[in-house]
């Protein structure tokens, strides 16, 4: 295990009903003036945007809204969320959603207090030093952002979607998690959540660095519990421990807990954002297609680790002798689950084309230092496109 600095500061409070208490929270972490941040009519027709502004009411608080956050989430509401933190003054951020509503919520943060463009911290041109104070009431389990240190914007002036450098300074002060809320949620969008939460895991999980038998079952403990509570939750809305399970598991999967000590990979994340800033498809669908394709791309490398994969997760048998076979085999089963949410497993089916697959090269190259990527195994331009054209049907 390699030497390392863990600094997790959010508070969280879980269960059902734990968000009558936001605005108790917003005042314990300093907010007096509060931007609410949210997508759709999820929210309002979930019980969840009445429970909160019940909250902040009750406690005093005064705030302005920032709706119509989209999936993939876009520049143009970073921009908009800071002109009205500057007009409005407020001093905290509240994010009502899921993933995309957290990371513009965080973009906001840092950007309301830079005299420049706030993609400049993107870009490498600004460093993130200060924030607002932001935090979350989750009401969709799947990117972890609630306690992550980091956020991705689509920047909608070149279609660049990419990811801030990772800093513990953006991290929420607080994140209410009441599984509750998901119970609502489309079977689409859980399982897009479940990819998304097991993508996660498998960024740290498959690494060079040795000796790191703790957080290796630790990643293997979260991934059987969203294979186990995935089916569940999506076959039986009202049950409410399978649906806890999923939440709690997506704010470990990309906390950072089980990924302390290792050399991790994104190498899939990586090739994904180029895929839905093409086709806008959910990142956990975008996941689904590429994520097992470099992974039989791969494989090779370390055929034993995909091995303990297969037989720890999904309980293959292992072929001592050709451990290349299980590890195969593992990849099978994962490419199998996935379709068994009703996840796409191909380019095809979340509208893409071969024909665009050098031009997604040719974007990525367009970031600084775009080339190569990944832990694991470097990628480079060659590599990324024989593996989206492998996620490509015949």
């Amino acid at each position: 295990m390699n030497n390392f600095t863990f600094y997790s500061p959010t508070l969280f409070a879980f269960g059902d009903g734990e968000e009558q208490n936001t605005g108790a929270l917003v005042r314990r972490f300093g907010g007096s003036k509060v931007l609410l941040v949210y997508g759709g009519g999820s929210v309002k027709r979930n019980g969840a945007y009445d429970a909160v502004t019940a909250s902040l009411r009750n406690a005093g608080l005064p705030w302005t809204e920032l709706s119509g956050i989209q999936a993939n989430p876009r520049s143009g509401k970073v921009y908009e969320g800071i002109g009205l933190v500057r007009r409005e003054g407020c001093d905290f951020l509240l994010a009502l959603g899921g993933g995309s509503v957290i990371d513009t919520a965080k973009a906001i943060g840092f950007g309301a207090g830079y005299d420049g463009d706030f993609w400049d911290f993107f870009t490498g041109k600004a460093r993130i030093e200060t924030t607002l104070p932001v935090g979350v009431v989750l009401t969709i389990a799947a990117a972890g952002s609630e306690g992550s240190d980091s956020c991705v914007i689509t920047q909608e002036e070149g279609n660049l979607k990419w990811g801030c450098p990772k800093t513990d300074v953006i991290r929420p002060k607080f994140a209410v998690l009441n599984p509750r809320f998901t119970c609502s949620l489309p079977a689409y969008q859980l399982a897009s959540g479940a990819v998304d939460m097991m993508a996660h895991i498998c960024e740290r999980y498959f690494t060079n660095t040795p000796n790191v038998g703790l957080t290796d079952r630790l990643c293997e403990a979260l991934l059987k519990t969203i294979v186990e509570a995935a089916p569940k939750a999506i076959a039986r809305s009202e049950d409410y421990a399978s649906h806890a399970d999923l939440m709690w598991t997506g704010m470990l999967a990309h906390n950072n807990s089980c990924g302390v000590g290792r050399v991790q990979d994104w190498a899939s994340h990586q090739m994904e954002h180029d895929l839905s800033a093409f086709y806008d498809c959910a990142h956990g669908a975008g996941l689904a297609v590429v994520m097992p394709a470099w992974m039989e791309f791969v494989c090779d490398h370390d055929a034993m680790r995909f091995a303990r994969f297969a037989v720890n997760v999904f309980g293959c048998e292992m072929d001592f002798s050709h451990p290349e076979n299980t590890a195969r085999e593992g990849i099978a089963r994962l490419r199998e689950f996935f379709r068994s949410l009703g996840m796409p497993t191909t380019l095809q089916e979340v509208g893409g084309k071969v024909a665009d697959i050098p031009a997604m090269v040719a974007h990525r190259a367009e970031k600084p230092n775009g080339f190569p990527f990944g832990g694991f195994m470097k990628i480079g331009p060659e590599s990324m496109e024989t593996i989206l054209r492998q996620t490509a049907a015949d």
